[in-house]
């Protein structure tokens, strides 16, 4: 499937939407991009979006095809109201939406796998949770305070884990992540297991209360082929 950016900069040649799916698949991204911006107090960043391989943004050797954002595109700012959300993203129709990693928080990223067992794990033991969404390429993605990419390498060698072979890393500032319910690289939507809440999504958890069960379970989990 081939992508073209019109003259408004908008998105089209995704799918053959009837006039009216497109009218409410609009509503609906700005629903949501307001939901980020206005309740939750995230900025909400215009991503390109893909098809069998093809990438929205045009260029052929695009290494992150539907999972980046648009160069032209300004973000929606955290505060952004229902209508300022609308008028923004009628700019870029179909476009993703992303969230700049490294402001309100970091990303804790896993496997699926040792994902959910450490979810369902740090529930039962009551320890301090913030969102947690999932992929479709099979990944977890645990929100934490803003610094721990930074301190990763330091918390993982106080925690004796830092000689272990861990399908964990940790996103900081510069990344960017699919927000639920937007697509991600063409393979599906992204969705949440634990949605944001006004307390967490404010005051995401510290990466070092969840680290040890994450750590842990990835090193007893089986290698992510």
């Amino acid at each position: 499937m081939g992508f073209t950016i019109g003259g408004s900069r908008g998105i089209s040649g995704i799918g053959q939407l009837r006039p009216g799916s497109r009218r409410r698949s609009r509503a609906n991204d700005c629903t949501a991009v307001a939901e980020y911006t206005g309740l939750w107090g995230w900025s909400v960043v215009p991503g390109a979006r893909a098809a069998d391989g093809a990438c929205s943004c045009g260029d052929p050797r695009c290494t992150s095809p539907g999972a980046h954002p648009l160069d032209f595109a300004l973000e929606v700012p955290a505060g952004a109201t229902l209508d300022e959300a609308a008028k923004a993203w009628s700019e870029v129709p179909g476009a993703a939406l992303l969230l700049p990693v490294g402001r309100d928080f970091d990303v804790l990223d896993v496997a699926a796998p040792a994902g959910r067992r450490a979810l369902l794990r740090l529930e039962r033991m009551g320890l301090p949770l913030g969102p947690v969404s999932a992929t479709p390429d099979g990944r977890c993605q645990f929100f934490v305070a803003p610094g721990a990419a930074a301190e990763l390498p330091e918390l993982l060698y106080r925690m004796g884990w830092d000689d272990a072979d861990l399908d964990l890393r940790c996103m900081g500032p510069g990344a960017y992540i699919t927000a639920p319910p937007s697509d991600h690289a063409g393979l599906g939507p992204a969705r949440w297991l634990r949605p944001p809440s006004l307390d967490t999504a404010a005051a995401p958890p510290q990466a070092r209360l969840l680290l040890g069960t994450l750590a842990y379970i990835c090193h007893r989990s089986p290698a992510t082929p």
